[in-house]
């Protein structure tokens, strides 16, 4: 395959010296609950459990949906839970140059093309449903109305060329999950890494931050286990190392639904850290009972390192 290797010395260096590096990546649309603070307690015991380091990203750059103050507020919760990041927290909008850089290294290996689609216009051309009849995951899959030209549209986004069926599958194997493969050409088609408004998709913001910061080990919801096969292709055309993968059961309500602050998720309570965690802990299947938060990290770390031993399925 094709590379336009990107330069990342802490990169090279983290993954040449073995060093684990873990991260949070929240979204400042809301403050922190019970549904994040999971992911954000896996993600910390993970990185403690094998003597690394954990950090925080603020993920930003959805202008749209960020809240005015909720990531001094996550950072504030997290700080008053005990989980401080071992190096300073950092914003993804002051990173945009380096999404034009990706894209502009796609660009010159001619994995890249711009699209004139609107959702409309992909949406009535899409004919693959799931087994409810409803669009998969409301993703999109993209027919290739534009990949071999604009045919007089203007250009709206810009998508990068998965390979052909036969070729475009992706396989990986998650600490928690197991084996996972996913075909991009029958799956989600050429998508999209620059939005028709300006903004970067999720999929080229989170590599390349990733790999700037040099992460080796990703700890997340399992809803974004469907994003992973993209996520490993583009690291393989932009010549980004191989990283490691777990993704834990999401939190949901009581119909089900992802636990989110459209859902109705509840701010956590500063006041009371112990119970909050207690609470995050149950949820990753860890019984952690507690006198103090000191006591409560002290046994966690111990008690992932069973649970993982437990639960995650042989390579």
């Amino acid at each position: 395959m094709s590379q336009a290797n990107l330069d990342f010395p802490e990169t090279a260096a983290a993954h040449a010296q073995g060093v684990y590096r873990g991260r949070f990546a929240p979204s400042p649309t809301g403050p922190l609950h019970i549904g994040s603070l999971v992911t954000a307690l896996a993600s910390w015991l993970d990185a403690r459990v094998h003597g690394g380091i954990w950090l925080v990203r603020i993920e930003d750059i959805d202008f749209q949906r960020n809240v005015p103050g909720a990531d001094r507020d996550i950072l504030a919760t997290l700080e008053a839970l005990g989980l401080i990041p071992d190096e300073a927290p950092q914003w993804q909008s002051t990173h945009l140059a380096r999404f034009e850089q990706a894209l502009e290294r796609l660009l010159a290996i001619g994995k890249l093309y711009p699209c004139g689609c609107t959702r409309r216009e992909i949406a009535d051309s899409v004919t693959t449903v799931d087994t409810n009849g409803r669009l998969r995951h409301q993703t999109l899959i993209y027919p290739g109305t534009c990949r071999t030209g604009l045919h007089g549209r203007q250009p709206r986004a810009w998508r990068v060329r998965v390979p052909d069926p036969d070729a475009a599958t992706v396989c990986f194997h998650d600490r928690w999950q197991g084996m996972q493969c996913q075909n991009l050409a029958e799956a989600v088609g050429d998508f999209v890494l620059k939005r028709a408004d300006g903004m970067w998709a999720y999929q080229i913001a989170v590599v390349v931050d990733d790999a700037a910061q040099g992460i080796t080990d990703v700890v997340r919801g399992a809803d974004l286990l469907d994003s992973t096969p993209r996520q490993i292709y583009l690291q393989q055309l932009l010549g980004l190392p191989a990283l490691r993968y777990l993704h834990v059961p999401v939190v949901v309500n009581a119909e089900g639904e992802k636990l989110s602050k459209q859902t109705g998720a509840r701010a956590i309570s500063r006041s009371q850290p112990l119970a909050a965690l207690t609470e995050a802990a149950r949820h990753l299947g860890l019984a952690i009972r507690a006198d103090s938060v000191e006591e409560f990290y002290r046994d966690a770390v111990p008690a992932w390192a069973n649970r993982l031993a437990q639960l995650t399925p042989a390579a």
